[in-house]
C-alpha cells in the first residue's frame, strides 16, 4: 500500500485510476485494456507530479524528507557497497542500533560506512530509536573514524535523523560531550569524508557526523538546527506556525547551497526519492565516485586544510576577510601576535593603554 502526503490527493486519485485501468479484471468482469486511456492518465499523472514537486514550499519539502517510504541508510549500504562488515559497540557502554557502521568496498576501494537508520516498520523503528543516536552511538563512530584515519580509509556517512536522543539516560551518559567529541574527531581526520543527507539532518545529531570534507544533500532532504515544529513552538509558542518557521530557517537543499553550507545537491526523481530508488542509487554512486577521485589528488594535510577552510568560510564570503581561502592558517596568525608582544616597546605601550583605560573606567564610576 502506497503512502501519500496531505498535498498529494490529486496524485493519489490519478494513480488509483491508473491501477484500475491496468487491471480491468478487478472491476467485476472481463474487459479490454484501454491503452489510450492509460497513456492519457499516465501523462496527466506525470504533469501533476511535475507541477506539484516543482513548487514545494519548505514545509512540504520537510514532509517529503520524512516520507516513510523514502530510502533509508540501510538500503543504500546494502546496494551501494560490497563485503560490508558491520561493527558494534563503543567499548564503554554498549551498542546503539540507531547507527549502522562498518567497513566495506566501493568500486574495489576500502571505505568506512556510517548510516543513521530510522527503520522500515514500527518494530524496527522502535529498535532503531527512530534514528536518534545515544552517546554510545557517537562514541562507536568516533572509535571507527579514528581507526579509518589510522589506515587511510575514506569515510562515507548517510545522515537521516530528527536529532540526537534527548532522554534522561542519554544525558546522564554524556550526550552533549559525545556530540562535541564527534565533531572534533570529524574535523581532525586526514582522510576524505563524505556526508550524504538523505532525509532529515536534524540539529547536533546530524552535524556530529556531517562535519565532513563534502556535505551533499538529496534534493528533497532538509538540514537544520531544529525541527520547524520546535522552532515555531519556541518563537511563536504555536507549533502550527511550522510553515513560517520552515521558511525562515532556510532548511532546503537549494537555500543551503546558496549559503554555501553544503557542497552539492543530488537530484531526485519527480515525486521524491521513494518513487525511483534505483535512480537514487545511480545518482549517489556517481557522486561518491566523483568525490573520492577528487580527494585522491590531495595529500592528508591538504585534505585537513580543505575541511577547515570550508567550515571557516561559512558566512564570511561577504565580510571583512580579505583572503578567506587561507582561514585555517591560524598558527601563523598566533606567531605574529607573539612576535608583537615579544617586542618590549610594544608590550609597555599596550600595557600603558590598558592602565589608562582602567583608570578612566574607575574615574567614571
Amino acid at each position: 500500500m502506497k503512502n501519500y502526503l496531505n498535498f498529494e490527493t490529486e496524485i493519489k486519485d490519478l494513480e488509483n485510476e491508473l491501477d484500475k485501468l491496468k487491471d480491468p479484471y478487478n472491476q467485476g468482469g472481463l474487459s479490454e485494456v484501454d491503452t489510450k486511456k492509460i497513456n492519457q492518465t499516465q501523462e496527466e499523472l506525470d504533469e501533476k507530479l511535475k507541477d506539484i514537486y516543482s513548487s514545494l514550499d519548505p514545509w512540504q519539502t520537510t514532509l517529503v524528507a520524512r516520507h516513510e517510504d523514502r530510502p533509508k541508510s540501510k538500503f543504500f549500504i546494502d546496494n551501494l557497497f560490497e563485503d560490508f562488515i558491520p561493527l558494534a559497540g563503543d567499548r564503554y557502554y554498549g551498542e546503539d542500533k540507531s547507527v549502522v557502521t562498518g567497513f566495506a568496498k566501493f568500486n574495489g576501494q576500502s571505505v568506512l560506512v556510517i548510516g543513521q537508520e530510522k527503520g522500515e516498520d514500527l518494530e524496527s523503528r522502535i529498535e532503531r530509536n527512530f534514528g536518534m543516536m545515544r552517546p554510545e552511538g557517537y562514541r562507536k563512530t568516533i572509535r571507527l573514524m579514528k581507526l579509518a584515519d589510522k589506515f587511510n580509509i575514506p569515510i562515507i556517512s548517510f545522515i537521516d535523523t530528527p536529532g540526537a536522543y534527548p532522554g534522561v539516560g542519554a544525558e546522564e551518559r554524556g550526550q552533549a560531550e559525545a556530540i562535541a567529541k564527534s565533531i572534533e574527531c570529524c574535523m581532525e581526520l586526514k582522510v576524505p569524508t563524505l556526508a550524504f543527507i538523505i532525509g532529515e539532518g536534524g540539529s547536533g545529531g546530524a552535524i556530529a557526523l556531517a562535519s565532513s570534507s563534502k556535505v551533499i544533500m538529496l534534493e528533497n532532504a532538509i538540514y537544520s538546527v531544529i525541527s520547524p515544529e520546535g522552532c515555531a513552538t519556541i518563537l511563536w509558542r504555536d507549533p502550527k506556525k511550522m510553515l513560517d518557521a520552515a521558511k525562515a530557517m532556510k532548511l532546503s537543499a537549494k537555500d543551503l547551497l546558496e549559503l554555501k553550507i553544503i557542497d552539492e545537491i543530488i537530484p531526485e526523481p519527480i515525486g521524491g526519492a521513494h518513487r525511483d530508488k534505483n535512480l537514487m542509487l545511480s545518482n549517489i554512486r556517481i557522486s561518491i565516485t566523483k568525490n573520492l577521485e577528487f580527494f585522491k589528488e590531495l595529500s592528508p594535510d591538504e585534505i585537513l586544510s580543505q575541511r577547515k577552510n570550508k567550515f571557516l568560510k561559512i558566512g564570511r564570503d561577504k565580510g571583512f576577510i580579505n583572503n578567506p581561502e587561507n582561514l585555517s592558517n591560524i598558527e601563523n596568525k598566533n606567531k605574529n601576535v607573539l612576535e608583537f608582544f615579544k617586542n618590549k616597546k610594544n608590550f609597555f605601550y599596550f600595557g600603558g593603554i590598558l592602565i589608562l583605560l582602567a583608570a578612566l573606567v574607575i574615574f567614571i564610576l
